[in-house]
């Protein structure tokens, strides 16, 4: 079993007359080693908790956009189409998993990761997660230029709380390239080229359908190419079936080597393989397993499980509160993780009673509405989904907003 965690991942389209992804992971590992080996965080932050059975994890994102022309400068709209997509893929809410084969249909899985535009920056500001900026650079490669101020791109913001992704003009036709977990943290994340970002605006065909984010995020995520970088090589994934190469187009199914286990051949559809964006449609059940341990008690990407960079109302000038318990202005909710319902209780009713209470998801979304009726109060929470939330009590400069975990 093979793996390369440490190591840049630099997906590239050749020059040839069709377009094709090609992968230079060996060239960029000669020039970038690093001791990350290793799905364990070697600068955890804060107090850590491990993933819930189920449980949506919501990972902030931030673009930092590097143009030279106005065309590079893509919209917001383009932008929010990108994490549209995302979000089909990693759920599985994609239309086109409706073309997976019948004979690969019970390995496709919902991963239950999603992905949204910071709206708190890291000084706690509210932000809309894009940060535009023009750069003196007709084109950047695959050297990291782009991921610092100094050399005409954009520094990173904390790496433990953000997936950065830099989107920005690359030299040729080079696509993008993504870190995997154990990077330096000043060099963690995506870059993706501005013209295949996104399902709507000026894009590359044939690969306009936010597929390239999708494929280096899961590299992000810790995933390798299906054929471990190696001919007839490991991926290290129990579910994914042994391939001789990498695919390029639209294969027909099946497509079979003599390294494929049985007659239905390469998972060519899956997000890791190199087939145009039309053609890839799925994760397997390995795949969202290993992705998912980056974020478990120890893991690269556990801090993520403590972010509140989704949620606007937390946007402030000043320092963010801590998760719970707390107890904040003699109102104390209980118990944090929480199964069925919180405690909300307060030692005088003046500071509660005739109070708005409202609950907003990961994203921001408003899922809860009420009003506090006495000094002890049972919020009932046991029909949502597992995952984070966030109870705000009051508004204006009279408000607590605290962050709780449910089970």
């Amino acid at each position: 079993m093979k793996f390369f965690w440490g190591i840049f991942v630099f997906c590239f389209l050749t020059a040839s007359s069709s377009a094709q992804r090609i992968c230079g992971t060996a060239e960029y590992q000669q020039r970038n080693t690093y001791n990350g080996n290793s799905n364990t965080s070697d600068t955890p932050t804060g107090v850590q908790r491990d993933t819930v059975a189920n449980e949506i994890i919501t990972v902030p994102v931030v673009i930092h956009l590097l143009y030279k022309t106005a065309q590079q400068n893509i919209s917001d709209a383009q932008i929010k189409s990108q994490l549209d997509a995302l979000n089909k893929d990693y759920r599985m809410l994609n239309a086109d998993n409706a073309n997976i084969p019948a004979a690969f249909k019970n390995l496709a899985a919902d991963t239950r990761i999603m992905f949204c535009l910071a709206q708190v920056d890291p000084a706690g500001h509210s932000t809309k997660g894009i940060v535009r900026k023009y750069t003196g650079k007709d084109y950047f490669i695959g050297d990291d230029a782009m991921k610092f101020s100094a050399a005409g791109g954009d520094n990173a913001w904390d790496s433990k709380k953000y997936l950065n992704i830099w989107v920005c003009n690359l030299f040729g036709r080079v696509l993008g390239y993504s870190t995997t977990p154990g990077t330096p943290a000043d060099k963690d994340g995506v870059v993706i080229n501005w013209d295949v970002f996104g399902t709507t605006g000026n894009l590359r065909y044939p690969f306009n359908k936010g597929r390239t984010a999708t494929h280096e995020i899961g590299h992000w995520l810790g995933l390798m190419h299906l054929w471990g970088d190696a001919s007839c090589g490991s991926d290290g994934i129990y579910d994914t079936p042994s391939q001789q190469s990498y695919n390029f187009g639209c294969p027909t199914f099946p497509s079979a080597t003599a390294c494929s286990p049985n007659a239905n051949g390469d998972l060519f559809m899956n997000y890791m393989d190199f087939t145009d964006d039309a053609c890839m449609n799925m994760f397997t059940q390995g795949q969202k397993k290993k992705m998912r341990s980056f974020f478990a008690i120890g893991a690269n990407r556990n801090s993520f499980l403590n972010s509140f960079a989704c949620d606007s109302s937390l946007a402030s000038g000043g320092p963010l509160g801590d998760p719970l318990p707390v107890a904040i202005e003699n109102i104390k909710i209980y118990p944090n993780p929480v199964a069925d319902f919180v405690n909300i209780d307060c030692k005088d009713s003046v500071f509660v009673v005739g109070k708005t209470i409202w609950v907003y998801n990961m994203l921001g979304i408003q899922v809860m509405q009420s009003i506090l009726q006495q000094k002890a109060n049972k919020l009932f929470l046991s029909h949502l989904p597992a995952g984070i939330y966030f109870i705000r009590i009051g508004e204006g400069d009279k408000k607590t907003t605290v962050k709780i975990l449910k089970q």
